[in-house]
């Protein structure tokens, strides 16, 4: 059975809405994994979805589905202060854009990648996968946005060196110091 299309955008606008207001970007795995089983067992989120769908993969829906989209929406609304904390004037126009780490190529080619610095070791390597199939690259520039616990100095130093070995240019980060 399929789930009907306003079922499924009131849950997602109230699972929005519960992200918002509980800091979900900030929120480490331990503390999502709570509120998926949470959400999973609440009769009005996880007892609809168990309607139309198979009960055990609720959960998996709610996380993947739902609130997956949740964060790569989020990240597209920071893409202003990466372009600040790039120095790049916003809106750039783009040649490609990206999602799954966001980005962009640009007129220049110029390659950007930013998400948020848990992610670093996905980041660095697309924006390293982008450089490399962009051979005219003038440079590749990282933006990690910091949210939740932030990186530790010792930390930050162990992602610039392994961006300087990869051969991005730029790191820059943004949120918390």
């Amino acid at each position: 059975m399929m789930l009907p299309e306003e079922i499924r955008n009131d849950i997602r606008d109230r699972l929005w809405a519960l992200a918002d207001d509980l800091g979900w970007s900030g929120l480490g795995d331990g503390e999502r994994a709570s509120y998926y089983e949470k959400w999973t067992k609440d009769v009005a989120i996880g007892g609809r979805l168990g309607h139309f769908m198979d009960p055990r993969k609720v959960r998996v829906y709610i996380k993947d589905s739902l609130l997956k989209p949740y964060e790569r929406r989020r990240l597209s609304l920071t893409e202003e202060d990466v372009w600040a904390a790039l120095g790049i004037a916003s809106p750039p126009v783009a040649k490609e854009t990206f999602i799954k780490p966001h980005g962009r190529r640009l007129l220049d080619d110029q390659v950007i990648c930013w998400g948020k610095s848990r992610d670093w070791k996905h980041i660095l390597m697309a924006a390293f996968e982008r450089l490399e199939r962009t051979p005219k690259a003038s440079s590749t520039s990282v933006a990690l946005l910091e949210s939740g616990k932030a990186m530790t100095a010792a930390d930050r130093r162990l992602v610039e060196l392994a961006a300087s070995r990869l051969g991005i240019t730029h790191v820059k980060w943004i949120g918390q110091s």
